[in-house]
């Protein structure tokens, strides 16, 4: 941390030279000293009686020497269109001058765009960072099948997966591989998020998970840069899978409707696609798992076969699964003896397993509140009304 906040000193330090040199440049080519003032009228008395030697005209004002003299002077520029020729009809030797206000605002503008590209550059240099700590790795994770209740057919399906995660040769030699995508469709809070974790938990590879606010940005093209950037990271620390949650927020299909956010969107898309196709026969050993509530909103071309190649429904738990779950959450906790867990599953028909988790848990609150060491069938039945009140 210290290092961190040393080394934006020093680019701050940087920064004030490069300003402080640009406006010492500036004062340098200023004229410091126009030397003695004379009125327009004498002036132009002394040019047509042939005493003024050379001049030097300016925005604000024209400076000149008179024959014979050493002695600078200005005086007033008139302005008028054929002043020039005024001087040079009478044997004057003139200069356009490029001081005075032209360096100053030339200065001006020169310290403008110093500045400018400094806030460009830093606000680069801020995402390149920020893109460098997005998409956390996770090695080694702990979460197994074992953690997840109910999705039988949906873990033998995946447990061909670690196999050939882990014995990617062996199955190459047979003319098998990995799919490069996997499709995860269904309502939110049924573990669809949990379950990748615990595929690469079960493969034991490394595991990148993001989601669709992740790509987006305020500046233009951003969202395509870190698309490449979370494929560079997941192809570095491969074997992996990449878990991209709310799908349909980056896929959806394309319009060329000509807005700025469109546009934008059909760059992250086009970014996904190249991605996904560079994955020759899954050589690189990244599989791509995103999660969706509305597939009929994705881009067909995303999610077509050799891109995604299996897709799956995670719908809300059946009664078996539902009654597992009942058992996990309540671990630890006692049950009146009245309350079923068979009829308490029937009752949590239609819900997902994030909201069979939250009503039990405010069982547990409103047990605690009354002091009860008991959770009763009336705790789950105040719960079930607060969590689905709204």
């Amino acid at each position: 941390m210290m290092k961190m906040r040393n080394n934006k000193k020093k680019r701050y330090i940087i920064l004030a030279i490069a300003i402080l040199f640009v406006i010492g440049g500036c004062y340098l080519l200023y004229p410091s000293e126009l030397g003695e003032y004379m009125k327009y009228s004498q002036f132009a008395t002394a040019v047509e009686q042939g005493m003024v030697e050379s001049a030097e005209i300016a925005d604000n004002n024209v400076e000149f020497y008179l024959k014979d003299q050493k002695q600078k002077y200005y005086t007033d520029n008139p302005g008028y269109n054929r002043f020039k020729e005024f001087l040079l009809l009478n044997n004057v030797d003139v200069a356009q001058s490029a001081r005075a206000d032209d360096i100053l605002y030339t200065c001006m503008d020169l310290m403008f765009n110093v500045v400018f590209i400094a806030i460009i550059g830093g606000v680069i240099y801020a995402l390149i960072i920020r893109n460098k700590k997005q998409f956390p790795l996770v090695k080694h994770g702990k979460d197994r099948f074992t953690d997840i209740a109910g999705m039988n057919q949906l873990k033998m399906d995946m447990q061909q997966l670690v196999e050939i995660m882990k014995k990617p040769d062996e199955y190459a030699k047979k003319g098998m591989r990995l799919p490069h995508g996997i499709l995860f469709v269904g309502p939110p809070g049924n573990g669809k998020t949990m379950f990748a974790r615990a595929l690469a938990g079960e493969a034991n590879v490394n595991f990148i998970a993001t989601k669709a606010t992740d790509f987006q940005s305020m500046y233009m093209s951003i969202g395509p840069a870190k698309v490449k950037a979370l494929f560079r990271k997941a192809r570095k620390h491969a074997p992996c899978i990449v878990f991209i949650d709310e799908f349909d927020g980056i896929g959806e299909k394309r319009n060329y409707a000509g807005q700025a956010i469109d546009k934008e969107n059909n760059r992250i898309i086009t970014a996904m696609l190249n991605e996904l196709d560079g994955f020759e026969r899954n050589e690189t050993g990244v599989v791509v798992i995103a999660a969706t509530n509305n597939v009929k909103d994705l881009d067909p071309a995303l999610i077509r076969a050799g891109r995604f190649d299996r897709k799956y429904m995670i719908g809300n738990p059946d009664l078996t699964t539902r009654t597992q779950l009942i058992q996990m959450y309540l671990k630890n906790k006692t049950l009146d003896s009245t309350v079923s867990l068979e009829k308490l599953a029937a009752k949590f028909d239609h819900l997902s397993c994030a909201q069979i988790e939250a009503i039990i848990n405010e069982a547990c609150l409103i047990a605690d509140t009354q002091n009860s060491n008991l959770i009763t069938t009336q705790h789950m039945k105040d719960a079930l009304e607060r969590v689905l009140i709204s």
